[in-house]
């Protein structure tokens, strides 16, 4: 027996038991994985009509364009032989209804989508929640400092066990509830 090998075992026994613990998560952050591949029944899910519900970012760009819009939906038409999303988005902003017409590239093998604004691309992480009614964008996925969420649904309020998974999602990233910004139906 090497010497100091009886003093290192129990110590190496107690650091492996706990090996578990470390992996073990809450049921929201472990399937926290990006749609991967997005496969056409994926873009199918998310054809028609999404209001958005909320959002939390970090990045101090994001954060501000998320608190300026007071409600918001859109309509998504896939376009699966192109690769991409037909976006038509109906946003209050300031009391003013705005229209927008753009496209989302889908990069499928990844699970990402992006949007060319103003000569930008902005990158999102689809996630599918467990509620086929829901879903979830992340941006900055990699990274807590610009970590952020959107979350969208087929209907302008969600119940408590949509919005619960909303919650439990964003506190995974390391977000508290207290960021997010909701937005109003009613505007």
């Amino acid at each position: 027996v090497p010497p100091g090998f009886s003093m290192v075992l129990p110590w190496a026994l107690a650091v492996l038991s706990l090996l578990p613990l470390l992996d073990a998560q809450s049921p929201a952050c472990a399937n926290l994985t990006a749609v991967a591949p997005i496969t056409n029944a994926t873009l199918d899910r998310l054809s028609g009509k999404w209001f958005y519900i909320g959002s939390a970012y970090r990045n101090p760009e994001y954060n501000e364009s998320s608190r300026l819009i007071q409600a918001a939906f859109f309509h998504f038409e896939p376009k699966h032989a192109e690769d991409k999303i037909i976006l038509r988005e109906y946003r209050t902003i300031g009391n003013k209804c705005i229209y927008s017409s753009n496209s989302l590239t889908v990069y499928r093998e990844n699970g990402t989508m992006s949007i060319n604004e103003s000569g930008r691309e902005h990158f999102s992480d689809l996630l599918l929640t467990k509620h086929p009614k829901t879903f979830i964008l992340s941006a900055s996925w990699n990274g807590k400092k610009n970590v952020g969420m959107s979350f969208y649904a087929d209907k302008p309020e969600v119940t408590q066990e949509q919005k619960k998974e909303f919650l439990d999602t964003i506190k995974c990233i390391g977000i508290h509830e207290s960021e997010i910004t909701y937005s109003d139906e009613k505007k």
